[in-house]
């Protein structure tokens, strides 16, 4: 009896796969689940997935973002999938590859999902960069202030160890050694 098999993917472990899980569970007789960044090249589950099928069965996706990394390899899979007489189902278009226009529509939505990751991560690099050209600090902000770190310095110099220091200040002893590392270089950068 053929089966139905559904996957998705979320990039990571704080992203919510509720809409994608509702989507799917009443389409599928199994449903796996990957924390995993798109531009991973190894998919284990979906690896896994995929090995497991057999002529006839049924593989479900959410959207074509959720699974493939470009068009050329959502292309690349798809003709796998049928080589090996597997259907293709993508849930939230309704199309069904097996047909001329589902092939068509499939390489469409393909070539957009691409685009739509890649100008995502293009915005993402200018809006970076437009950042630092303000002089913006990007990432955590620091642990230690630059009057903590002038303290542990002094402090420093006059023979107490970074773990006492780290201690005191409430961060980690490796922290406390980065901190006066990055003090260290901004106060020579300086003119």
């Amino acid at each position: 009896m053929a089966k139905k098999i559904g996957y998705l993917r979320v990039s990571t472990v704080d992203q919510n796969p509720d809409r994608q899980i509702e989507g799917l569970r009443d389409l599928c007789d199994e449903l796996h689940v990957e924390t995993l960044s798109a531009v991973s090249r190894r998919r284990p589950v979906y690896e896994a997935v995929t090995a497991g099928l057999e002529a006839g069965d049924l593989l479900v996706i959410w959207d074509l973002d959720r699974a493939y990394r470009s068009a050329r390899d959502a292309l690349a899979e798809l003709d796998a999938l049928q080589q090996r007489g597997i259907h293709f189902h993508i849930a939230k278009l309704s199309i069904d590859t097996t047909t001329p226009t589902g092939r068509f529509l499939y390489t469409v939505m393909g070539g957009l999902a691409e685009f739509e990751r890649l100008t995502l991560s293009q915005r993402t690099r200018e809006g970076l960069l437009a950042a630092r050209k303000r002089g913006s600090r990007l990432g955590r902000p620091p642990k230690l202030d630059d009057r903590q770190l002038r303290l542990a310095r002094e402090r420093l110099s006059h023979g107490e160890t970074i773990t006492a220091l780290a201690r005191t200040f409430g961060v980690a002893p490796w922290t406390m050694t980065r901190a006066l590392r990055r003090g260290a270089l901004a106060g020579s950068a300086k003119p």
